[in-house]
């Protein structure tokens, strides 16, 4: 879809996984909990993509778990270990809602973040003691794309609060980073498929071995009674593949993509008065976006309204969003942004175009083409420069 903007909200299948995931989906239509061939079947299909998964996250087989998706892995790691152990529960401030309504509602603790959505980790250290159960920190934030110190982090908690656990949503991460290796202090990881070309509803925690933590899903046994319910088959074997392929792809694909970012950032801050680019800091040769993943470019356009931005900028077929899918057409401005110390009428103006690996020229030459005028237009029209 040329013009699609929105990979961060979600990205295209790929070829490979929708061909992976049909068979599942027809012929091979077995619970994979029963005892006959067709059933084992099934079962064989999961543990491969068990497999899969376990070597790409760097964990063993038995440690993966597969979840309905993203919010259902986050909502699992804090729960779960706050409703069996007690305790603090602490996340940093800009975190997806999946984690932050979580660790807000067992009365947590919210880290602040430095400008860049980088946390502080002076004010983290500040919050750990005894009684501290799991620090939860997102890998890479999914609205500004502020990629967080992990091996920092975790050498602050283990010294400051070593009976916690640390869990990390890695939804956003998984295109651009190498988890195995990033995540690798961490006992909890939660990713999504249909952030990396899978399909939507299926994801993971991945949770290290004598990790213990409460299941939120009982009822059937599976996945070592850590969430019960009958295994979505075809959507596992399908994230698999995802996975592995992106994986395979990852290093060009970075490479590619932080081009195609680089130049759309760069014509939008050389066409449209005023614009800025959020969370990057200054450097010897220009913006530093070296703590930023290569897949979202966010911007906050000063005299302009989200909302009517979207709209001309659909009508112009590009198709993007104001922070996180999931709060899109809230009134309110981001959390994100108010905890990086965004003033709300900046804030009012955030944009976020996001590629992914269905990402074209084409589609970068539409959004500056696009953006500009629409701009200028809703400029005209609330009387409004920018400056």
């Amino acid at each position: 879809m040329l013009g699609y903007l929105d990979h961060a909200a979600t990205t295209p299948m790929r070829p490979e996984a929708v061909e992976a995931m049909l068979p599942f989906l027809t012929e091979q239509f077995a619970n994979p909990s029963g005892a006959h061939r067709p059933a084992r079947e099934a079962r064989r299909a999961i543990d491969e993509a068990r497999d899969t998964m376990a070597e790409l996250l760097g964990f063993e087989p038995g440690e993966i778990v597969f979840t309905g998706g993203g919010t259902e892995a986050d909502n699992l790691a804090v729960f779960g270990v706050h409703d069996r152990w007690g305790g603090t529960v602490v996340c940093s401030a800009i975190e997806h809602h999946a984690v932050l309504d979580a660790i807000e509602a067992r009365g947590g603790r919210l880290v602040p973040v430095d400008p860049r959505g980088v946390i502080d980790l002076d004010a983290l250290a500040s919050m750990l003691d005894e009684t501290v159960t799991l620090v939860s920190v997102m890998a890479v934030n999914n609205e500004v794309g502020t990629i967080q110190p992990l091996e920092q982090i975790a050498a602050v908690v283990r010294e400051r609060a070593p009976r916690a656990l640390l869990h990390t949503d890695s939804v956003q991460g998984f295109c651009w980073l190498d988890l195995a290796r990033v995540t690798a202090p961490f006992d909890l990881v939660s990713v999504s498929a249909h952030k990396f070309g899978g399909p939507k509803g299926v994801g993971v925690l991945a949770i290290r071995s004598g990790v213990e933590l409460a299941a939120r899903q009982v009822g059937g046994g599976q996945e070592r009674g850590r969430r019960s319910g009958t295994q979505n088959v075809a959507g596992i074997v399908a994230m698999a593949v995802a996975a592995a392929r992106t994986a395979d792809q990852r290093d060009d694909e970075v490479e590619r993509v932080t081009k195609l970012r680089d130049r759309l950032v760069e014509g939008l801050l050389a066409t449209v008065p005023g614009i800025v680019e959020t969370g990057v800091s200054a450097g010897a040769a220009g913006p530093d976006r070296s703590h930023k993943v290569p897949g979202i470019c966010h911007l906050c356009i000063p005299g302009v309204d989200s909302e009517s931005m979207l709209f001309l900028l659909e009508k112009g077929e590009v198709f993007a969003s104001a922070a996180s899918s999931c709060s899109s057409g809230a009134v309110e401005p981001s959390h994100v942004l108010a905890a990086m110390g965004l003033p709300r009428s900046l804030a009012q103006g955030s944009l976020r175009l996001s590629l992914g690996w269905a990402s074209t020229d084409a589609d970068v030459d539409r959004a500056l083409a696009v953006v500009p005028p629409a701009v200028e237009r809703l400029r005209l029209f609330s009387g409004g420069d920018g400056t």
